[in-house]
């Protein structure tokens, strides 16, 4: 009987210890993780810039050519694109400010 509870309570010891163990790793690999997310944020956040920057651009070109040829739908053109870079540019902020960097 004493061995019986010897064997018992050496095994509820291990798998504490065991238990122990794999958190230790779960929180080391969570914090690998979040550093390596945050090295892409900021790549992440230029990109939608310079995405929006391309938008913008070809946005102006086209509500341009529409200006000189004489169309009468250029506020519909004009609000789509400048939506569109207003969206893209504020994308790249929240994510910012979404990871603190």
């Amino acid at each position: 009987m004493f061995n019986r509870t010897k064997k018992i309570i050496s095994s509820a010891l291990f798998m504490t210890l065991a238990t122990l163990s794999a958190r230790a790793q779960g929180v080391q690999g969570i914090t690998a993780a979040e550093s390596t997310l945050l090295t892409y944020v900021d790549p992440i956040a230029s990109l939608c810039l310079v995405i929006g920057a391309v938008v913008g651009i070809i946005g102006g070109v086209r509500v341009y050519i529409k200006w000189n040829s004489g169309d009468q739908d250029i506020n519909k053109e004009l609000m789509g694109w400048g939506g569109s870079c207003l969206f893209l540019v504020l994308v790249s902020v929240i994510i910012r400010a979404f990871f603190g960097v």
